[in-house]
């Protein structure tokens, strides 16, 4: 009952919310083209309630695109236009109205085009660690996350990254969960399987699955689908990487089921061992444990700021790098993007990371 109540509270207020821009838009507008007002207000409502519209079913694709943009406009404007109210009262214009609404117009329209571009043109930051271990030739990795490959996060944006990661010639590369964005039905249907197969990485190809993964209940088709890409989807288990490392998969929280990390520790410590989980956990575990290094992603670093003030209280580290006595943790903000694919305050990446191996006295 609880559950039903807040839900109807959120969207009580979401409604609300959108109602309150939606007039602003529409005084805006009216000043510049003349509307029917219920022509604008059918188009309005489709547009605040299209990402659930789009969720009917793959037919409503156009939908679940414009709720996409419409996350970012209703973020943005949730916060710009209180400003721009408060503002036209200070204005001595003839229409206060027509300027604070252009000049809102304009703000909104540089976040878009500027939060496009950080979500499509991917940065490689670079890492070097050192590590308790033997001594031996450094491990070069590629690590990225959070694809959410599908409509908007693509073919192409899927080829950056194979051409960056190739370039950057790995010993093995780490993709660290949400490789689709539910359904993995797109990521067939667009090609890109044969994109992810030229994938190069001397040690090979590794993943894991992500929430969103999850959410599209298709697990065994992505497993099948991955794997004929050369992906080798690790579930809750450790290998030995030719004799050079111990590579830990975990299932994402999202599988109820999901062992103790201690459970798949390897039986001996005789190589490094490398941690990928998609959800930062608490980092005491793993520290305990003795991980030399755990790879996460998920957070992708609020992705539209002001939301990192949020990812910073929900984790104990959402982005970057970080080191705890032996072992090092690295969140990655990811390579695709949720909803929008605007980034603002956070940009495409993936990480090359060198890890050295030095014993420690």
């Amino acid at each position: 009952m609880r559950i039903i109540t807040a839900s109807i509270g959120m969207l009580a207020i979401y409604s609300s919310l959108s109602a309150y821009i939606g007039w602003n838009v529409y005084v805006w507008l009216q000043h510049l083209i003349p509307l029917n007002p219920w022509l604008f207000a059918l188009l309005w409502f489709l547009w605040v309630f299209s990402f659930l519209i789009g969720r009917m079913g793959h037919q409503w694709l156009l939908f679940s695109i414009m709720g996409s943009y419409w996350f970012a406009f209703f973020e943005y404007a949730v916060l710009l236009t209180p400003i721009a109210n408060i503002a036209s009262l200070f204005i001595t214009a003839e229409n206060p109205a027509l300027v604070v609404g252009t000049i809102e117009a304009v703000v909104l329209l540089l976040i878009f085009v500027s939060g496009s571009f950080l979500a499509y043109n991917p940065i490689v930051r670079k890492l070097e660690i050192t590590v308790d271990a033997p001594e031996a030739d450094p491990l070069h990795i590629v690590l990225a996350s959070d694809f959410h490959l599908g409509v908007l996060s693509g073919k192409n944006h899927l080829q950056r990254f194979v051409k960056k990661s190739n370039s950057l010639k790995p010993d093995v590369v780490l993709l660290a969960g949400d490789l689709v964005d539910d359904d993995p039905i797109w990521y067939a249907r667009y090609g890109m399987s044969e994109v992810m197969g030229e994938l190069k990485a001397k040690l090979g190809v590794y993943g894991i699955l992500g929430n969103h993964d999850y959410y599209g209940k298709k697990i065994p088709l992505l497993v099948q689908l991955m794997e004929k890409s050369g992906v080798s989807i690790l579930r809750d288990e450790t290998i030995s990487v030719e004799n050079r490392f111990y590579l830990t998969g975990r299932e994402d929280r999202t599988f109820r089921d999901r062992p103790l990390l201690e459970t798949l520790k390897p039986k001996s410590d005789d190589l490094p061992w490398i941690v990928m989980d998609h959800t930062p956990p608490k980092l005491s575990e793993p520290t305990r444990l003795g991980v030399d290094l755990q790879v996460s992603g998920h957070t992708h670093k609020g992705q539209m700021w002001p939301n990192r003030f949020i990812t910073k209280k929900v984790f104990d580290l959402d982005y970057g790098h970080r080191q705890i006595n032996k072992s090092h943790f690295l969140v990655s903000s990811g390579f695709g993007f949720w909803g929008p694919p605007i980034r603002i305050g956070s940009r495409s990446e993936l990480w090359s990371i060198k890890m050295n191996f030095k014993e420690q006295t």
